[in-house]
């Protein structure tokens, strides 16, 4: 969640940022006006606090001088300026849940070295990494190879579940275990404590991490429970410390989990029918980060490394893109996306997303640590180390052979 009181005390500016973001330029107003009411209601509360309070020692000196009389009319007087400072407060309460409301749909504040744009045609290339495979035969698309090889089948993954849901059978299924077990234990050696966490989530926990109450729509909610399945692992791992202050952060929490995610793909209908990139289900080997916000921006560059390092690793050619405003998420403030080279596509294709949320989803989830005597909020980091199912794509389309068979990369023939 934005700071309010950073946005109240710097409206234009902070507003400014949001606008490049996408916010409604209505909704703001709306904040500002909230802000205004506020203002002059607390002034009038103010001012009628210091009338009773004038008047009440008042009826204390009357009351001395024995004038009662007196002072019981001053007395009525003080229990309607209460009465009339309770029907403030209450409509102060209504102006405070009603910013409330709006900051829990507001999304975070872009850094300013975060590049200015509208969509993904305006992100920003840092660094392509690799050599991209030059075949001597027409590269076939992973959906096709993976039919004719008995890896993948979609009929039945539509009969059991429907549409985005798929059978993985055979080495592609060996192979997902594969690589969840290599990025585990990669993400391990860089010194992410490995976690288990459940799949199913409740209503706090997904609003800590700002997938509520913007984006239900995406998510699959279990009928009569106050429970989500997750979207991915960065929710439970980073609300495992909400509503905690943590005693020692000298150095920062590092943690890793693999997961199942569940997402309704809500507007992608059209985008990506065809293949595993784009799934209802899909593994995915999370990396979250709990810090200080002097020890942030660090965090983040080891992250982005990280992951890097494991593409690296597995030999797949890939790029660093830095988003620009527009295609920040909700809670991002700032984002780097290693997209994998997709050989049937031609084109690099998002595989992984480290994102800086400073201080917003610890704002909204109240994830503090003890400095000194003081009660701070943590800055929190998550990445994707990898997504399972879309590096099992680009192995399939770039270690392909011209007899339709697929090679398997070095790191992974011990897990095999």
């Amino acid at each position: 969640m934005i700071d309010l009181k950073l946005l109240e005390k710097d409206f234009e500016n902070v507003s400014e940022r949001l606008k490049l973001k996408g916010v409604d330029e209505n909704i703001l107003k709306e904040i500002k006006s909230l802000f205004e009411s506020k203002k002059k209601l607390l002034e009038q509360i103010q001012t009628l606090q210091n009338k009773r309070n004038t008047l009440s020692k008042e009826i204390g000196k009357l009351m001395k001088e024995g004038k009662k009389e007196e002072a019981e009319k001053i007395k009525q007087e003080v229990a309607k300026i209460k009465e009339e400072i309770d029907f403030l407060d209450e409509k102060l309460k209504k102006i405070d849940e009603n910013l409330m409301q709006k900051a829990l749909i507001i999304p975070n504040i872009p850094d300013n070295d975060v590049p200015v744009g509208k969509d993904e045609n305006d992100n920003v290339e840092i660094k392509r990494v690799g050599e991209i495979p030059q075949f001597d035969f027409e590269p076939k698309s992973h959906d096709e190879l993976g039919e004719k090889l008995g890896w993948l089948d979609f009929q039945r993954g539509v009969k059991l579940a429907k549409s985005r849901f798929t059978v993985m059978k055979n080495e592609a299924a060996r192979l997902e275990r594969a690589l969840i077990n290599f990025f585990l234990d990669h993400n391990r050696e860089w010194g992410f404590e490995e976690v288990w966490v459940p799949l199913m989530v409740n209503k706090e926990t997904m609003t800590g991490t700002g997938q509520l109450p913007k984006f239900e729509e995406d998510l699959f909610k279990i009928e009569d429970e106050n429970l989500y399945l997750i979207p991915t692992a960065e929710v439970p791992l980073t609300n495992l410390f909400r509503d905690e202050i943590i005693q020692d952060l000298d150095k920062p929490i590092k943690l890793t989990a693999y997961t199942p995610c569940f997402r309704k793909e809500a507007g992608s209908y059209g985008k990506d029918t065809k293949g595993i990139i784009r799934q209802h289900q899909f593994d995915k080997v999370e990396l979250v980060a709990i810090t200080r916000p002097e020890d942030s921006d660090k965090m983040f560059e080891e992250m982005v490394e990280c992951a890097s390092n494991a593409l690296e690793k597995l030999g797949l050619p890939y790029r660093q893109v830095m988003l620009c405003t527009g295609d920040l998420g909700f809670s991002a403030a700032k984002t780097i996306d290693l997209e994998v080279w997709i050989p049937s596509q031609n084109k690099y294709r998002e595989i992984s997303s480290v994102s800086n949320t400073r201080d917003f989803q610890a704002r909204r989830a109240k994830i503090r640590y003890k400095d000194g005597k003081k009660n701070r909020l943590v800055h929190t980091l998550n990445g994707s180390s990898l997504a399972v199912g879309r590096t099992l794509v680009a192995i399939m389309e770039n270690y392909q052979t011209k007899d339709g068979k697929i090679e398997i990369p070095e790191v992974l023939k011990k897990y095999l």
